[in-house]
This record gives structure tokens, sequence and C-alpha cells, in this order.
């Protein structure tokens, strides 16, 4: 944890903003009184791994292409269409 001053907080922003971001916590001062603390959002994740997704998709309903193709001619029409019928299809 770092501490600094509500000035330095102004003059600094891009670099105090990188380090949140990258895991540090900041405690902001003002007039010596510690007034706010800056850390990062522990749900935010760049990275998601792929057994971690299978795990959550394993459970998901199954796509009907023909269903989900009707309907999304019923709502947008099928006058503008590109490609075939299967919206899954390799191009």
């Amino acid at each position: 944890m770092k501490t600094i001053t509500q000035r330095e907080l102004a003059a600094r922003s891009k670099a105090v903003l990188d380090d949140v971001e990258a895991g540090e916590i900041y405690h902001i001062t003002r007039n010596g009184t510690e007034i706010a603390e800056v850390r990062p959002i522990s749900s935010r994740r760049r990275f998601v791994p792929v057994e971690e997704l299978q795990r959550k998709w394993q459970n998901a309903p199954a796509v009907d292409a023909a269903q989900l193709r009707a309907e999304a001619d019923a709502f947008y029409g099928d006058e503008d269409r590109v490609g075939g019928d299967d919206p899954w299809e390799q191009a």
C-alpha cells in the first residue's frame, strides 16, 4: 500500500491508475488525513481459462440454427441476408 497526497494524485493520475491496475493500493490524503483508498476492482479479469469457459457452458442450452434464423428473419426481414441458412456454417 502506498500513501500519496491529493495533489500528487491529480498530478500523476495516469501513473497511479496504472499502478492500481497492476494491483497496487493507494491511500489518498488531504491535509495529512487519509480520505480515500484507491484499489483495483477484484472481480475484473483479463483472461479466463478455456477450461473454466467449458465448465460454465457445459449446461448451456443447445442452439437451434433453424429457429434462430426464423426468429431473425421475422424480426429483421430476409431481403438483406448475406450467406446461407446456417449462421454457424463456416464461410
